[in-house]
Formats: structure tokens, C-alpha cells, sequence
């Protein structure tokens, strides 16, 4: 289909529907919606290499991922793919799992100007490492929030929403409450257990175990649960994400006790399998997609004004409470 053929569908010209393409205010409201409609009608497709010519941009976006297997990150970045074709443009998408040797091979792209600007979800200890390579690139880091710098990022305030985890457990009688947590070069891995063990201090509660899962998988989370139960084992468990929470249920039911009875369990992230585990999983829901959203929209702003300063944005979380507390 040719932008020809849109102007003899919509009953304008040629110019009229090269206008509505670039997002031109000349057009009058009547046209314009004429032209969107045969576009929609006829499924057309605009000639993207002719735009990139035109404007000097890929209308593309790389997103590296540390670890796509992670349901959160899989939510996130459908926010991040929605808001992007909402504006025109398309992602190419990076399992880096925060390796540097693969992080730098994506990156390439950057200097043959095949994508525009840079999304990343890699652990916070490599954002030196990226900084070097990624330069003056526009860039915004997702869901690890950085509290300097000059890279804008969006996430959520992971020291507050584990403090109101540990509190809720506190508050229902739970006095010995362990953490499984993940890989501490992740910044929310060291906040969400900061938060844990300041409110413990605070509540006097001598009971401080901290177990750390080889990855973020329900296995893995199956085997820390089975190291925390081998000795003293806990009332109550609090896990990173929802899928170490979910190792830990089954866990639990095999040593023959039950949730939330003898143990309760909380997990994070608010994903789809804290509602399909038995019990139900409480958790903190993170707004996942739209993290991935507003990354786009901080990133897009970026691409448009290189000069802009940093944003730092904190997202809105909420604690789900169901069955496994």
C-alpha cells in the first residue's frame, strides 16, 4: 500500500497525508481523521527507511534486560513495547543478563545509529561499566533507581515497601522472620534487605536470617527455603520476588507444614503467579508496566532534548494481602 493510494482512499492529497504521517498541525481535524482511517482500514505501513532518512533517526529503542526469564521483567517491558509503538517506534530487545561482554555487543548498535537511545535493566553495579560505553547516548535506567548521577531512571522506593512487608508480619504475631534474598550487585536486593533488617532492629526481634538464592527461580527458591528450615527455621519468610516466594511455598508443603499456620510468606513484584500458587502469595505489587512506560516517555524526552536534566521518578507500590499470611 502506497501513501498514493491512502490519498485517493482518504479523498485528500498527497501532501495532506504526508503531513498526518509527520504529525504536522497544518492538517485540518477532519482530514486528519480521513487519513487515520484509511491507514487503519488499509493496514499501511509507512516506508521507515525514507523517514529515517528524512529525520536522521532509527525510531528504534534498545531494551537490556538482565534477566528475561523474570516475570517482572517481562511485564515491564510490555509497558516499555506499548508506550513505544504509541510514539512511533519499536524496541530491540537484550537478554544481558548483566554480563558486560554481552551488554558491549548490544551497544554497538548505538554507534551505527540503529537505535535511538538505550533502556537498561542491569544491576546498578554495572552502571559505571555501561556509562563508559554508553556515553552521551540518551539513556534511562529502569526499575534499579539511582539516587545520583546523570542517567534519568524510574522504579520504586524498595527500602519503604519492604520496611511495610516485615511490619505487617511483625504486627501479626511473627517473630522469627527470614529474608531470601537474591544478588546483592543488584541495588534493590541490598535496599529491600536494608529495609528488613531496620524494621527488626526497631521491633527488638532478635531473629535476623538472611538466605541468598543462586538466581531468581522458584528452584532456587525451593532450595533456600530447604536451608532456612534445616535449622531454627523462621515463622514467617519474606522473599525478594514473587518466584522465590513460590519456591518456598513448595518448599514448605514438602517438609509436611503449612502456609500460613506455621510459616507465612510474602513475596514481590505482584506478578501473575502470586495469584496461581496455593495458597495465594501476599506481595508488593509494583506497577510493572507502567515503570516500563514512563521509561519510555523519560527516554523520548531525552532523545528530543539532549540538554534535559536528569529524572529521578518514584513509582507508587501497594501491598497485596491473600492466604499465604
Amino acid at each position: 500500500m502506497s501513501i498514493q493510494k491512502i490519498a485517493q482512499l482518504a479523498g485528500v492529497s498527497v501532501a495532506t497525508v504526508s503531513r498526518v504521517l509527520n504529525n504536522s498541525d497544518s492538517v485540518k481535524a477532519k482530514n486528519r481523521e480521513r487519513v487515520l482511517q484509511a491507514i487503519k482500514e488499509s493496514n499501511y505501513q509507512p516506508n521507515l527507511l525514507a523517514r529515517q532518512l528524512r529525520t536522521a533517526r532509527s525510531y528504534m529503542i534498545l531494551v537490556m534486560v538482565s534477566n528475561i526469564a523474570n516475570p517482572f521483567c517481562g511485564e515491564v517491558v510490555k509497558g516499555i513495547e506499548e508506550e513505544a509503538e504509541k510514539n512511533g517506534y519499536r524496541i530491540l530487545l537484550c537478554n544481558s543478563g548483566s554480563d558486560l561482554e554481552r551488554s558491549r555487543s548490544g551497544l554497538s548498535l548505538l554507534s551505527g545509529k540503529i537505535v535511538d537511545g538505550i533502556i537498561t535493566m542491569d544491576a546498578f553495579s554495572k552502571l559505571p561499566e555501561l556509562s563508559a560505553l554508553i556515553g552521551s547516548a540518551p539513556w534511562v535506567q529502569c526499575a534499579e533507581y539511582a539516587d545520583s548521577g546523570t542517567v534519568s531512571c524510574v522504579g520504586i522506593n524498595d527500602v519503604d515497601a519492604s520496611q511495610h512487608v516485615v511490619s505487617q508480619l511483625a504486627d501479626g504475631g511473627r517473630q522469627r522472620i527470614a529474608l531470601i534474598n537474591h544478588d546483592l550487585s543488584y541495588k534493590y536486593a541490598r535496599l529491600r534487605e536494608r529495609g528488613y533488617k531496620s524494621v527488626l532492629h526497631l521491633r527488638c526481634l532478635d531473629y535476623q536470617v538472611v538466605e541468598y538464592a543462586s538466581d531468581l527461580s522458584s528452584s532456587a527458591g525451593m532450595e533456600a527455603m530447604k536451608k532456612l528450615l534445616a535449622d531454627n527455621p523462621p515463622d514467617a519468610v519474606f522473599a525478594v520476588s514473587d518466584t522465590l516466594a513460590a519456591g518456598a511455598l513448595r518448599a514448605i508443603e514438602q517438609a509436611g507444614l503449612r502456609v500460613p499456620q506455621d510459616i507465612a510468606v510474602v513475596g514481590f513484584d505482584g506478578t501473575e503467579l502470586s495469584e496461581m500458587v496455593s495458597p495465594p502469595l501476599s506481595t508488593i505489587e509494583q506497577p510493572s508496566r507502567d515503570i516500563g512506560r514512563k521509561a519510555v516517555n523519560l527516554l523520548l524526552n531525552k532523545i528530543d532534548n539532549p540538554d534535559a536534566p536528569t529524572e529521578r521518578v518514584m513509582m507508587d507500590w501497594r501491598y497485596v494481602a491473600r492466604a499465604s499470611t
